[in-house]
């Protein structure tokens, strides 16, 4: 299936379809996770990978710079947040718009991780479970949210194919 050479969004019809589509989410995690590397996942080849493009998505993020953020990332990618399922089919599609400017002007100044977990592993693909803090001017917190990250391995390279926050 092709998707459309566009960019789209979906408004949620509802709270209770967006929280049935979350339980979903963590329904599968937990059903999965038992195909997970029986070993210590944090130490896969695969685990390390996914967390160097989450510290390179993260750089790039601070450092305001979309096109090398996008370089993070791989497409189409799909981004579930404020109650709606955004998906860019191109990097020319996720960096014509301005991200930073609205991030700005609520105070943020800079994101940090402050909790990476694997939960599913393979050779291919990694969730991540991931806690992230947003920071002002200042250096203070502005918000802390849960989110789960899902790399993937396309043509030999890593990238984020998805994201999930209940981050505005």
């Amino acid at each position: 299936m092709s998707l459309p050479d566009r960019t789209y969004t979906t408004q949620f019809p509802s709270e209770r379809f967006a929280m049935r589509l979350l339980l979903l989410l963590v329904t599968s995690l937990i059903t999965f996770n038992a195909n997970a590397d029986s070993a210590n996942p944090a130490q896969t080849p695969s685990v390390a990978a996914a967390l160097a493009v989450l510290d390179a998505f993260m750089t790039a993020f601070n450092d305001g710079d979309i096109v090398r953020w996008s370089d993070t990332l791989h497409y189409p990618h799909v981004r579930f947040a404020s109650k709606t399922v955004t998906v860019y089919p191109s990097a020319a599609e996720f960096t014509d718009r301005p991200v930073f400017e609205r991030l700005r002007s609520t105070g943020w100044r800079r994101s940090a991780w402050q909790s990476r977990t694997p939960t599913l592993v393979s050779d291919s693909k990694v969730h991540l479970e991931t806690v992230f803090e947003r920071y002002n001017a200042a250096g203070e917190p502005i918000g802390r949210y849960h989110s789960l990250y899902i790399v993937t391995k396309i043509d030999g390279r890593w990238g984020i194919q998805a994201r999930s926050s209940l981050a505005p």
